[in-house]
């Protein structure tokens, strides 16, 4: 089972590392997340556990949910997750899981929601160059042509063009755990990660990376 916990972006900072090198990182509060609920093939067909991050007052639960914490005996949380795990859970509900199922030094992905930019046009959204700048030539943000007059007669899906642009799972892989603050249930990861300050994210172990 890949080591999987909820977290919120704190903002990003830089440290030296042991050369003496300036390195850019993103500060991460990572738990404490609680094991709400554990599930096994034998009772559910899969095996993982559901892990809870934040609190959220009683008052804002709907009635299954606030009988789902009560009858796990966890705190109700602001946001749940559900880890896949190869085997039989070893964690029970109730266990709590911190910072430090992360290493100094070892790899991590990191996934989140990126910042929304609202309705963009084509330079901005897909790095179009535009046309001249210069007085009279009638196309300077615009993407060109879209249509093909009677045949097709239609846009082929996936044309390049205005419209929504961010707000969007993206994630950043094999990103390197710099330092891990115990105390504070905070990691620095080396570079930047999706999404703007105290905003939700999951970190787990890399995928395609090595560990410590």
């Amino acid at each position: 089972m890949l080591n999987t916990l909820i977290g919120k972006k704190v903002g990003m900072t830089q440290v030296f590392d042991k050369n003496n090198a300036l390195v850019p990182v993103t500060a991460i509060e990572v738990g404490p997340c609680a094991v709400v609920q554990v599930k096994t093939a034998e009772t559910d067909g899969y095996n993982a556990i559901q892990i809870g991050f934040g609190k959220k007052k009683a008052s804002r639960l709907t009635k299954p949910m606030e009988g789902h914490f009560k009858k796990n005996g966890v705190t109700p949380a602001q946001k749940l997750i559900e880890v896949r795990a190869d085997g039989t859970p070893t964690q029970k509900s109730g266990d709590v899981l911190n910072a430090d199922t992360f290493k100094e030094g070892q790899y991590v992905d990191v996934v989140g929601v990126t910042k929304g930019r609202g309705f963009q046009g084509v330079m901005k959204r897909h790095n179009f160059d535009g046309g001249p700048a210069s007085h009279g030539s009638m196309f300077h943000r615009r993407g060109g042509s879209y249509g093909m007059r009677q045949t097709p007669g239609h846009i082929f899906r996936g044309k390049k063009m205005p419209g929504h642009m961010g707000d969007v799972q993206r994630t950043m892989q094999n990103l390197q755990v710099v330092k891990v603050i115990v105390e504070k249930n905070i990691i620095l990861v080396k570079g930047s990660i999706p999404g703007a300050n105290n905003s939700y994210v999951y970190i787990r172990d890399a995928k395609k990376g090595t560990g410590v």
